[in-house]
């Protein structure tokens, strides 16, 4: 099969390699997906960096935990309603070398799921990682019906599927944004109410939200974390998945004297009930008519290193998605 590679970590131009490698063949429980389309998230850039400082988790890795395509081979176990149909995976570079960026790869059937008509491989290949956070992030403090829940960073993979599974939901939903172009893609995913991170910031959610907020989606931690702890009501509660800074301050007392509840996400291991029932909610999501992410660049397998180097620095809004 055509695949691309590192065998240590680095910068994308300087370890990608593309090449051929023998094609895999699924163990009983597994599947193989013959992949249309494979999904770049942060967490693949930061593994091919060391971002972490973990190390080579095996000598040959595969990037990608996401990816979309159909199903063409089962291992023993698996029941033949797979075979051939169309599918989204997560988690297929989770603990395991060989990712999505390939011709085919080999995933536990229980990390597959059913991708609906008329949703193209694309925007199954952007689900699994955002998805699976954006809705854990959402539901990890509980029942968010009536409630009301501010969306940090709306416009972002994470935030935009956080702004729908919680509207879903039957939440109240406040996004924030850093610009006026990025407004568009909070509302289109579902908030009730869009707010820019400017000097106008906290007059406007006090305006919005007079009796606080009840629940927080957090992608910046470090910067967030004081103005958060203001607005949440008693007992409030703020589930976060990425930072600014790696070492954050916490103002400890204040967030006891409000019991505030603080949730750390981390998608990998997350318990397997919370990722099919996400899963399932994100189906229905597209099933129900919504428009899911914007695709800005479509990079052949051939060219990941550029793939990479775009979802690094984006030229354009959207996801970066690499075509088999």
């Amino acid at each position: 099969m055509r695949a691309a590679w590192y065998e240590k970590q680095g910068t994308a131009r300087e370890v990608l390699t593309v090449g051929e490698m023998p094609d895999p063949m699924p163990a009983a429980g597994e599947v193989r997906i013959r992949i249309a389309a494979s999904g770049i998230n942060p967490g693949d850039i930061k593994k091919r960096q060391d971002a972490f400082g973990y190390g080579m988790p095996y000598p040959r890795v595969i990037p990608h935990s996401d990816g979309a395509g159909s199903v063409d081979q089962l291992g023993d176990g698996v029941s033949s309603e797979w075979l051939g149909r169309s599918v989204w995976c997560y988690g297929a570079q989770s603990y395991r070398p060989f990712g999505t960026a390939a011709e085919f790869t080999v995933v536990p059937v229980e990390k597959i799921v059913p991708l609906p008509k008329k949703v193209t491989m694309e925007q199954g290949a952007c689900l699994g990682i955002p998805g699976i956070t954006a809705h854990r992030a959402v539901h990890v403090a509980g029942d968010v019906a009536g409630r009301t829940v501010l969306v940090q960073g709306a416009a972002g993979a994470v935030g935009l599927c956080a702004v729908q599974l919680a509207r879903r939901a039957g939440a109240s939903v406040i996004g924030t944004v850093r610009s006026s172009a990025e407004e568009e893609t909070a509302r289109n995913a579902g908030a009730h109410e869009v707010v820019r991170n400017d000097q106008e910031f906290k007059a406007r959610l006090t305006a919005l939200a007079p009796k606080g907020i009840d629940h927080i989606v957090e992608v910046a931690f470090a910067a967030n974390i004081e103005a958060d702890l203001e607005f949440l009501k008693m007992g409030g509660s703020i589930a976060t998945y990425a930072t600014d800074i790696g070492t954050p301050k916490i103002p400890f007392w204040p967030m006891v004297f409000k019991n505030i509840r603080l949730f750390f996400l981390g998608s990998d291991d997350f318990p397997s009930q919370a990722k099919s029932s996400a899963a399932r909610d994100l189906n229905a999501a597209l099933e129900a008519g919504w428009s899911g992410f914007e695709i800005a660049e479509r990079i052949p397998l051939a060219e990941i290193a550029r793939a990479h180097e775009l979802a690094e620095h984006p030229v354009r809004r959207g996801r970066v998605i690499v075509s088999l």
